[in-house]
């Protein structure tokens, strides 16, 4: 009888656990049972398994080989326990010394011919194995990168299981072809359906403004409101609302906005990356996300497409993928009821909590939303003139489509306007770069998180209400015109206490110590879309 055990990671969301995966052969009729709660794909390892042995020059053992995958109570699935079932199997027939599998983990799938192809999730399954206190690993060479971003673990990129094999047994390590094209092996089949650029759930990552020439500030025509709206939304991290006709700038302003966010840090940035690779979208030779990422659904998008799910195993969704970076809903009412208001938990918690038979997933959803909408079906309604063709009763059941409840988590609300011919064919000033604005908003962001230092949050727009209140003061005074928007019902408890988020905002990028009645006015303006004779022109202030 032999024995061995190797290691692999199983994934629920985007955490790992480490999985000892265990192989027995006994005499008898030739088999191989596979125990351990699999999955479909992972049942189907064992044809793959014994096609790349044989193919690797490697004997399969003629007896009774059984495959425990322990903890035997969590869910397994995917194909990434090819490799290590395959070194276990081959431990067993002590082709490999069991005694130096047993404290690496392998993470990998296998082709018929033994080429060890990427799978998804890479990062987070390292970042699980050196929690757990392992130091080896091996990957897939294509995925060596993306691993060797966790410190403290030996990576080593295997491209064929040949090639395993003989750095186990300490025997001369063959040469392998990347492929008969000459390239590594390609990360096709790693995305998910319904992932993709054609629905428009897919990653965006959004370059830094040193090297994003397509999409500045400066192209933007007039909008003073809703710019200053987008870098108070940058700043601190406050979710905006763009209301106005088709054409005006709303969708500009929304793909302009992720370029002036400051670039992530190292522990956003493998938060970030961990997602992406969960998801399979993760571009080829940029292992870590360092800037924040983009993602505009389509309005058809389903609530499993926006918050996550799907059958079997679930999967991230919009505003996972979007997390740490902006989440663009364009045409908001045309989305469905249902998928908007699952919305509320992300946004207040940063977090999204699924609930599947198999069990319960978290994924991160800390993300910046835009909302565009236009201001009636035809996009022409306005006081100004009267363009429009819809009814009351019309106009009225197309806004109502934005709950309440969901408005108010909102803290930014601005009307855009048309753009005047006068605007359009000027020639004057044009307005700030995207550089100027992103410079103002990385010392708005340094200045609150001076503040915050040794407390949880980085952001204005992630302290609590009861914390603004009892610990950081606006000036005396300040919020007396929020207050008594309160009392009139003009505000909820909530929008107080946003409109003082957004004070600290103004006031950080103004340069003050503190909000005042201009930064709390402005706020007020940002908060209801209501004009309260304040300047909206913040950069232009300093």
């Amino acid at each position: 009888m032999g024995f061995a055990r190797t290691c692999s990671v199983a994934l629920v969301g985007v955490d790992g656990v480490v999985v000892e995966v265990q192989a027995d052969l006994e005499p008898g009729v030739a088999a191989f049972t596979l125990v351990g709660l699999p999955d479909k794909s992972l049942t189907e390892s064992k044809d793959r398994v014994r096609a790349a042995v044989v193919n690797s020059g490697g004997e399969w053992p003629q007896k009774k080989l059984t495959v425990g995958l322990s903890p035997a109570s969590v869910p397994k699935g995917g194909s990434g326990f090819d490799l290590a079932i395959a070194c276990a199997a081959l431990g067993a027939s002590e082709r490999i010394d069991p005694r130096v599998l047993a404290d690496i983990v392998m993470i990998g799938e296998l082709g018929l011919d033994g080429r060890v192809r990427p799978v998804r999730g890479v990062l987070p399954a390292v970042l699980a194995a050196a929690e757990a206190g392992y130091e080896q690993v091996v990957v897939p060479e294509s995925a060596a990168a993306e691993a060797s971003l966790v410190p403290g673990v030996s990576v080593l990129g295997v491209r064929s299981l040949r090639q395993l094999i003989a750095v186990l047994t300490d025997e001369p390590v063959p040469d392998e072809d990347p492929d008969e094209q000459g390239r590594t092996d390609p990360l096709a089949g790693l995305r998910m359906p319904g992932t993709g650029t054609a629905t428009g759930m897919h990653s965006m990552g959004a370059s830094h403004y040193d090297h994003d020439h397509e999409h500045d500030l400066a192209d933007v025509v007039g909008q003073l409101s809703a710019r200053t709206a987008v870098e108070v939304a940058a700043a601190g991290g406050h979710h905006l609302f763009l209301e106005g006709p088709p054409g005006a700038g709303k969708t500009m302003l929304a793909e302009r906005l992720p370029a002036i966010l400051p670039r992530l840090g190292r522990s956003e940035s493998l938060e970030v990356t961990a997602v992406h690779s969960v998801a399979g979208l993760l571009p080829p030779g940029k292992p870590l996300v360092d800037v924040a990422p983009y993602c505009a659904p389509h309005h058809s998008a389903t609530m499993q497409a926006l918050v996550g799910g799907g059958q079997g195993v679930a999967r991230p969704g919009a505003v996972s993928l979007a997390h740490r970076g902006v989440l663009f809903l364009d045409e908001t009412p045309e989305f469905s009821s249902r998928a908007l208001d699952a919305l509320r938990q992300p946004l207040e918690s940063g977090h999204v909590v699924i609930a599947r038979s198999a069990g319960v997933v978290r994924f991160p959803a800390r993300f910046l939303m835009v909302l565009a909408a236009n201001p009636c079906p035809c996009g022409r309604f306005s006081q100004r003139d009267a363009l429009c063709e819809c009814s009351p009763s019309t106009i009225r059941r197309y806004q109502a489509r934005l709950s309440g409840p969901l408005l108010d988590r909102v803290d930014l609300r601005v009307e855009v306007d048309r753009v005047t011919r006068s605007q359009l064919t000027g020639r004057g000033a044009p307005g700030e770069t995207t550089r100027t604005v992103a410079d103002r908003v990385r010392e708005a962001r340094e200045r609150a998180a001076a503040r915050l230092t040794d407390t949880p949050w980085r952001t204005n727009s992630e302290v609590p209400g009861r914390e603004l209140r009892s610990r950081w003061y606006a000036s005396p005074g300040a919020m007396d015109d929020a207050e008594r928007s309160l009392e009139r019902g003009v505000l909820t408890a909530r929008g107080l206490d946003r409109v003082l988020r957004v004070a600290w905002t103004v006031a950080d990028l103004a340069g003050r110590d503190r909000p005042g009645v201009a930064d709390v006015t402005l706020a007020l303006q940002l908060r209801t879309g209501v004009p309260r004779g304040v300047p909206m022109a913040i950069g232009a202030s300093r």
